[in-house]
């Protein structure tokens, strides 16, 4: 089967967790869909051990690290490669040990820490809308290499008859343009406005003109005495 809907190319990253395990202690979507039941497939194999790894799964990929017990796992779109999602879950990283202790973060239930989920959105935004953040990261060298990560079709890690398809809600972006457009509408709407009555005052205007022509050349011009006697 086929995934029925698709995020646009410039979707960027489409989800993103951090997990201890197979417990998700935060979480953010840009928008909604299924694709939660894969996530969960893929924290079921991944091993104990430090490791990072991109599933292939149809038109996306599932990229994440594995750092001392903690997985830090993204979604894109695959048009958006590798490199800047492993380096949007290279910040995460940093960012997640530096806002909670090890004991909170060994102590935590299920999205028990899901207060870092505004950073994941942040972020999520960040590296999707920004082009330059791929060359700077290189730059900086703050970005672990990504050729010596494996890519697997994620079908190896599901089980027979589990093939779960990707379903990803266009809603969000359908609105977002249904916006868009009401608000050009508006703006032209008013552009026109604004043009008839221009048009409007231009002839009031030269009706004026016209009758002031007339009314002077008939009663002499530039007094009209004339009328006046």
């Amino acid at each position: 089967m086929s995934s029925s809907t698709t995020p646009s190319p410039s979707s960027g990253i489409i989800y993103a967790l951090v997990a201890r395990e197979q417990a998700i202690l935060a979480e953010h979507s840009a928008t909604t869909g299924n694709f939660q039941q894969v996530t969960q497939a893929i924290l079921a194999k991944i091993p104990p051990n430090d490791s990072k790894l991109t599933y292939v799964y149809d038109r996306y990929l599932f990229h994440y690290i594995s750092e001392g017990g903690i997985v830090y796992l993204c979604m894109a779109d695959d048009k958006f490669g590798r490199r800047v999602p492993f380096a949007f879950l290279q910040d995460m990283i940093e960012r997640f040990v530096a806002a909670f202790t090890d004991g909170e973060i060994e102590n935590a239930t299920a999205y028990g820490l899901n207060s870092f989920a505004r950073t994941i959105a942040r972020q999520m935004d960040y590296y999707s809308r920004n082009p330059q953040v791929d060359p700077l990261r290189q730059v900086h060298g703050e970005i672990s290499q990504v050729k010596d990560v494996m890519v697997q079709n994620i079908e190896r890690v599901l089980e027979r008859g589990d093939r779960i398809d990707i379903l990803v809600d266009k809603t969000n972006n359908l609105n977002n343009a249904a916006f868009a457009f009401r608000r050009r509408s508006t703006a032209l709407k008013r552009q026109y406005w604004w043009r008839n009555q221009k048009l409007m005052a231009m002839v009031v205007f030269a009706a004026v003109v016209f009758v002031y022509l007339l009314i002077s050349s008939a009663c002499g011009f530039p007094t009209w005495s004339k009328c006046r006697a």
